[in-house]
């Protein structure tokens, strides 16, 4: 391994063109040293006006393709804030290892948006989330980082203050936020963020981001919380009778679970909703996410020969056994009488704690998995 001697680089002058041309052509490792000091010494000097020569141009480039690894690290920490480094040169230190193309990335003033583009296309998941943090990034690199969608590099320009993101731009990263919780926090504090879209964030934030919305926006927190839930009963309320139970169907209530639970509004009281307003589908994955279950758990327990399994199920999600009994009716009045009648009322012998709960809705449905051919769910 070369050792690299630390000369005081301001007692240097920069070497001719031609002796730095003649060292970058030696491969050995003490030219390669002179080299790298030449370099440095021509970085401190004065830059030459208007465009490098192709002499230097090639000086700078044979370096960047030979030299060994510390040598190109310094070299680009050395031309990372200089606007007159040659461009190719810049672009090969920008595909380097991170170490080395970090600082090109964040600070060159050279790399342009097609520079950034192409290091989004080609280059590493750190690459991308230094072209995400670099400062005064256009809405066109915004743009690509919002196309590709990578959840890291999402949340290094969520966290970007000075990156040029529009109004559409910050809604999308707003939407992307529904799936990626590392982008909450970061867009709660942002800058841009617009009354309208923190409304439309508090649906799937936690407790301590809806309360730091409430208080940037002095909203009143109550207030928007019945808001989001008037909402959401406004997609649960039918327009007119019990929908058909469809594939396309079913895909479309396992949605609206999800988007219920993200907002923190899927409830006991949805599920005892969906069942008596005959859905089914959204009954069943309303009951699977809630509880940890699986669709096929709930659906075993739907087929049984008992309630039992599907007290318990509804036990852990808090529906209260009191209630039991008129859920039940609903269910089986749409599932061709099942889950049957056999076996104790055990919702009558006193209420479980959720866990119990689940370990015996667990316990009797592993049981028995199969699911008959006349489930109507």
């Amino acid at each position: 391994m070369t050792v690299l001697v630390q000369l005081p680089l301001s007692t240097r002058s920069a070497p001719p063109p031609g002796e730095l041309l003649s060292l970058a052509r030696n491969p050995s490792p003490d030219a390669r040293q002179r080299l790298l000091l030449g370099v440095m010494a021509l970085c401190d000097a004065s830059p030459p006006a208007g465009e490098l020569s192709p002499v230097l141009g090639e000086i700078f480039l044979t370096l960047a393709k030979r030299a060994e690894r510390e040598v190109r690290r310094a070299l680009a920490e050395r031309l990372a804030g200089v606007d007159w480094a040659p461009s190719a040169l810049v672009n090969v230190l920008a595909l380097d290892e991170i170490d080395i193309a970090r600082p090109i990335l964040l600070s060159s003033p050279v790399l342009q948006d097609d520079d950034l583009l192409r290091v989004l296309i080609e280059a590493s998941l750190e690459h991308q989330i230094a072209v995400a943090r670099r400062p005064r990034i256009s809405g066109r690199v915004v743009d690509a980082v919002l196309e590709r969608g990578e959840p890291a590099v999402l949340t290094a320009l969520a966290t970007n203050r000075t990156a040029e993101v529009s109004a559409d731009a910050l809604r999308r990263l707003v939407e992307h936020s529904r799936r990626i919780a590392a982008l909450r926090g970061p867009l709660t504090r942002h800058p841009r963020l617009t009354q309208a879209l923190a409304r439309e964030m508090y649906q799937w934030l936690g407790e301590a981001l809806r309360q730091s919305i409430s208080a940037r926006f002095e909203v009143d927190e109550p207030r928007l919380a019945a808001a989001v839930y008037d909402a959401v009963e406004g997609v649960l309320r039918p327009a007119s009778g019990p929908p058909a139970e469809t594939p396309e169907r079913e895909e479309m209530e396992r949605r609206l679970a999800g988007k219920l639970h993200a907002a923190g509004q899927l409830r006991a009281g949805v599920l005892v909703r969906a069942a008596r307003e005959k859905r089914m589908s959204l009954f069943v994955h309303g009951l699977a996410m809630l509880g940890g279950f699986t669709p096929a758990q709930v659906r075993t327990a739907l087929a049984a020969p008992t309630p039992e399994a599907l007290y318990y199920a509804c036990a852990t999600v808090g529906i209260d056994r009191a209630v039991y009994p008129s859920l039940l009716a609903a269910l089986r009045a749409m599932n061709q009488g099942l889950p049957g009648d056999q076996g104790p009322a055990v919702w009558l012998r006193g209420t479980l704690s959720p866990a119990s709960a689940a370990r015996a809705f667990r316990a009797l449905v592993e049981t028995d998995r199969a699911v008959p051919d006349r489930m109507a769910v």
